[in-house]
């Protein structure tokens, strides 16, 4: 399974710009040291693995916001497909491939 997922906190008024890099910059060391195959971009983390090790890593990610603010909002998408491992990549090539096959075609 692929998860994507964005946490943040709120209520925090400590950065006048609304800036919550220092949050999520540990939530996503939890993810890291998780050992799960991940990317982070600019709006959200993604991870693969099992239900149950993924799941607990966006738990302990959202804890280790939890003290930038009184709040905290948690976003997450699922890409659940039994038996499948290697999508966090495999998924992109695919997408890569099938743009370069139909400008090839075109």
């Amino acid at each position: 399974m692929i998860v994507a997922f964005s946490v943040a906190p709120s209520g925090t008024g400590s950065n006048p710009d609304g800036s919550v890099h220092d949050a999520v910059a540990e939530a996503v060391k939890v993810v890291r040291e998780s050992g799960l195959p991940n990317r982070t971009s600019s709006m959200f983390t993604e991870i693969e693995g099992e239900w149950d090790e993924v799941f607990d890593v966006v738990k302990r990610a959202t804890e280790a916001v939890a003290s930038f603010g009184s709040r905290i909002s948690l976003v997450i998408k699922a890409d659940i497909r039994p038996g499948r491992e290697g999508e966090l990549d495999g998924k992109i090539q695919r997408l890569e491939k099938a743009i370069k096959d139909s400008e090839e075609s075109a």
